[in-house]
């Protein structure tokens, strides 16, 4: 029996990029297509199999310590772009500003998809990457979007509590494009009931 299930639902690739040079600067910059390695996009900033563990495992170990990779990519959904946009009183957000890698459309609650999901990019056998976790918004956008949008930055943070979409690494190696399609598989378990209320 297959672990994945297929939920049937079909999204499609609405934006792709890359950040070349963390240091240098967090927004990424728009391309039409990339090839995803096993070492996460080319050309991305965020890719390699290992990296410096950071606040989201704190509780596991050390900051810097080196750890496998499962945030390769920073995926954002279209349609919870949207919501941070407006709850910021902004007409659109620039998936550029976040360092997003992609950004998919077409998936409801695409930041509560669970841990483990699958996003493949066509039929069996087509690119896919495995989702980590949810993304937890943090302050680092707040000056790319202050510079471009001033008096906005600081609004960031909280709009997107529940909506900065997901961390992810390759598990199939491929080209994707924008327009490509996004079906998504998700564990086939019942939620885990181990933690008493």
């Amino acid at each position: 029996m297959a672990a994945l299930r297929e939920t049937g639902i079909t999204g499609r690739i609405a934006w792709l990029g890359a950040v070349a040079d963390r240091a240098a600067a967090l927004a990424s910059a728009p391309a039409r297509a990339m090839r995803l390695g096993f070492a996460g996009p080319a050309g991305e900033a965020h890719g390699g199999r290992e990296r410096p563990s950071c606040s989201r495992v704190l509780a596991l170990y050390e900051r810097d310590t080196p750890i496998r990779n499962a945030r390769q990519l920073s995926v954002v959904s279209a349609e919870e772009l949207r919501e941070i946009a407006a709850a910021m009183a902004l007409d659109a957000l620039d998936p550029a500003w976040l360092g997003a890698t992609m950004v998919v459309e077409g998936i409801p609650d695409f930041s509560h998809v669970p841990p483990s999901s699958r996003l493949q990019f066509g039929p069996q056998g087509a690119p896919a990457i495995v989702v980590d976790m949810e993304n937890r918004p943090c302050t680092l956008p707040g000056p790319v979007i202050e510079r471009a949008r001033p008096g906005h930055g600081r609004l960031f943070k909280p709009a997107a509590a529940g909506r900065r979409g997901v961390t992810a690494s390759v598990e199939r190696e491929g080209p994707v494009a924008v327009g490509d399609p996004v079906r998504l598989f998700v564990p086939a378990q019942r939620p885990w009931q181990g933690e008493a209320g």
